[in-house]
């Protein structure tokens, strides 16, 4: 059975467990991507569930037969890294499910520290990595000094029980982070009540097809994802093809947590200037006709997640 999350410590990984309730300070975007993997690598049904997963209804969230307990790691992060760590959907979506479910309490530092801090009721100490640590990265398999992402991996040094002490009021104090993306159950659950689960099926296909046209980002393991506006726009064309109405459409991705209505509105224009979507009015007994959405040209011609990605590319205001 799974022991629970780990960070890629030297000279071997440290269970998070193993800390008193456990305070991680200024973490760089790769030490915040390890501490997502960490967490998926015990729990992928909570952190990335797949479409069959989430298809079949199988995967509810935390799955007792992968790990008994969770611990819950307070977060204190900068604002730039936080938003390095979750560029693109799929990384974003993974970080989203950690706070949805507490697992991640996650909040903004004012200030940066001389070096990232993990600190517990009764020790602490520095984590000391790479020089290029920080440098900014496209996902979480990416290529730094000959290695990857999952090579990283960062030195404890010091033992000072006071560490916790010290960051347990600033990280009282600091702001919630707002992560505006999210989490992969979120938008299939969207999808499906509003919709039905074949839609929120294609969504998620959509959102996990590769970026790159050139199949560059198609490695193995995943890649960091569209970013938020592709993401707006893969779904709505999505649900042209799959004939939605546009006000369920709409409904299901704020349900979703994709954005508003009048977002959608925006998204609607783009698709639409580009005569890739159209609408076709059906009067109802009473009220007001209703609009159904309907693919044109490329977008229609597509069957596949990834042909209706590739007619979509270069779609932007």
């Amino acid at each position: 059975m799974a022991t629970g999350p780990a960070l890629p410590l030297l000279p071997e990984p440290l269970p998070l467990g193993e800390l008193s309730d456990p305070l991680l300070v200024d973490p760089g975007p790769r030490l915040l991507r390890a501490v997502v993997e960490a967490y998926r690598e015990v729990a992928p049904a909570l952190v990335d569930p797949t479409v069959g997963d989430l298809a079949s209804g199988e995967s509810k969230g935390r799955d007792s037969t992968q790990v008994d307990h969770l611990p819950t790691l307070r977060v204190l992060a900068g604002e730039s890294a936080i938003d390095a760590a979750a560029a693109g959907f799929r990384s974003a979506s993974r970080l989203a499910a950690l706070l949805d479910d507490g697992a991640v309490d996650l909040r903004v530092l004012d200030a940066p520290q001389p070096n990232p801090v993990l600190a517990g009721d009764e020790t602490g100490f520095a984590l000391i990595g790479g020089e290029n640590d920080d440098a900014p990265a496209g996902d979480d398999e990416s290529t730094v000094d000959g290695g990857t992402d999952r090579d990283r991996r960062w030195h404890r040094v010091g033992d000072d029980a006071s560490l916790r002490g010290r960051y347990g009021p600033d990280f009282a104090d600091a702001e919630l982070y707002r992560l505006r993306t999210p989490s992969r159950r979120r938008v299939y659950g969207g999808f499906a009540s509003r919709c039905d689960k074949s839609v929120a099926v294609a969504v998620l296909r959509a959102l996990d097809a590769p970026t790159d046209p050139t199949g560059a980002d198609d490695s193995p393991g995943p890649t960091a994802g569209p970013d938020p506006e592709e993401t707006r726009i893969r779904t709505y064309a999505v649900g042209a093809r799959e004939e939605v109405l546009d006000r369920t459409l709409r409904r299901a991705c704020e349900d979703a947590g994709l954005g508003s209505p009048s977002t959608f509105t925006r998204i609607k224009r783009l698709l639409r200037e580009s005569d890739l979507i159209e609408t076709a009015s059906e009067s109802q007994p009473v009220g007001r006709p209703r609009e159904r959405l309907v693919a044109r040209g490329a977008l229609a011609a597509a069957e596949t997640a990834e042909e209706t990605v590739a007619a979509v590319r270069g779609v932007t205001e």
